[in-house]
């Protein structure tokens, strides 16, 4: 290991928590074997925590030892560099960035999780008197795009307006009839499958989706949609524990909020952390189950993988959970409309979503029966009942 790596405190500023530990054992003890003898560890984990900082560094544009000490700023890591030399020494340097998604997201969590912190808890609350233990009922709301702007005179649509406020009205009045229509069970999923937000916060900036580069139709600043977004899922958790003994709440990871999905599960997790009555799903990874009894439940937003991929991926990927049920069901979004497929082992459904088309469907000529489904699982026997719900049917009523 090189003596920069040793004793320059300036790698600290690069460091994570545990590799600062090292970095200053090393430079307090003066080398390697001694700081790891002082906390116990094996030298070879001290180097190799120390390795990866100074990859880290460099990465971000420090490493003095090549010549390279102008730091990129944060939210960029380096691309390259191009030196003059003269004389053997350094005259002239330009350095090329570019944007570390990886870093933004490690931002976002990190301000997701210093937010919860200082979060007003919600109080817990009395469970509803008559539930089927047997029965578990799950809500999907799927590609909501809450944050989206859409004109009935481009999608010739009867109710094709959508922004904020009539997102808002329209969610939680499907959401609050699907629960009303639901019978009494036990248990309820509060399955937000993804793209809740129509664009993520980098996104809003340029108005394109951050990982296709989709020009969007948005409506409102970034912190008029969050506001909306947090009101709607706080409704509509409180609905299903007016209803449900227990409720069990997901914010999958969607194409268009990659970044909002992180905060999103923080901040709920935070917000119901007092409240034995709600399991918050708390997962980085972007495959999800649950299991209520002999069924297994599995989401998946659909923008990593295809429906029918998904049987065998989470076969490998949660083996326990798929050998100790009999009947397995994945749930998708994505492409905005209803699709449904039996496969060895596991039935596949794909989610139609509730928004009107924006521009860009429209021009592209994609349509969809705008629908939000609740279904009904046994504990014991699998699927037992479905409600649909259309946007029409509000106003019917």
């Amino acid at each position: 290991m090189t003596q920069a790596i040793k004793y320059d405190p300036k790698l600290r500023e690069y460091a994570t928590p545990q590799q600062a530990i090292y970095l200053d054992a090393v430079i307090e003890h003066g080398g390697e074997r001694p700081a790891a003898r002082a906390l116990g560890v094996s030298k070879s984990a001290v180097q190799g925590s120390l390795a990866r900082l100074k990859v880290a560094a460099a990465a971000r544009g420090y490493a003095p030892e090549f010549d390279l000490k102008h730091p990129v700023a944060p939210g960029q890591m380096l691309k390259g560099t191009s030196t003059l030399y003269k004389d053997g020494q350094p005259v002239l340097q330009w350095v090329k960035t570019r944007a570390d998604q990886a870093q933004l997201e490690e931002f976002m969590r990190a301000a997701a999780e210093a937010m919860a912190e200082e979060l007003p808890r919600a109080r817990p609350t009395k469970a509803p008197r008559t539930t089927n233990d047997k029965l578990a009922n799950l809500y999907t709301l799927t590609d909501s795009h809450v944050g989206m702007l859409a004109w009935h005179k481009e999608n010739l649509a009867a109710n094709g307006d959508w922004d904020l406020t009539i997102a808002e009205r329209t969610l939680v009045g499907c959401f609050e009839h699907m629960v009303k229509a639901s019978p009494p069970a036990r248990v309820g999923i509060v399955a937000q499958l993804g793209d809740f937000l129509h664009s993520d916060g980098m996104g809003m900036i340029e108005g394109r989706t951050p990982t296709s580069g989709h020009v969007l139709d948005q409506d409102g600043r970034f912190a008029k949609v969050v506001q909306t977004a947090i009101r709607i899922l706080r409704r509509v958790v409180g609905f299903a524990l007016e209803r449900h003994e227990k409720v069990v709440v997901l914010m999958a990871e969607g194409n268009h909020d990659l970044a909002s999905s992180v905060w999103l599960r923080a901040m709920f997790k935070a917000l119901y952390e007092n409240e034995p009555r709600v399991e918050v799903i708390d997962s980085d990874l972007p495959y999800y189950v649950y299991q209520h009894g002999k069924t297994m439940l599995a989401w998946h937003h659909g923008h990593l993988k295809k429906s029918d991929q998904l049987p065998l991926l989470f076969a490998a990927q949660f083996p326990r959970l798929w050998g100790d049920t009999e009947f397995r069901y994945a749930h998708t979004g994505h492409l905005h409309h209803l699709a449904e497929k039996e496969h060895s082992g596991m039935y596949v459904v794909q989610h139609s979503n509730i928004p009107p088309r924006d521009a860009h469907s429209s021009r592209g000529g994609w349509m969809s029966i705008r629908q939000c489904t609740a279904i009904t699982y046994h504990s014991e026997f699998g699927q037992v009942c479905r409600n649909t719900v259309t946007p029409e049917m509000l106003v019917a009523a």
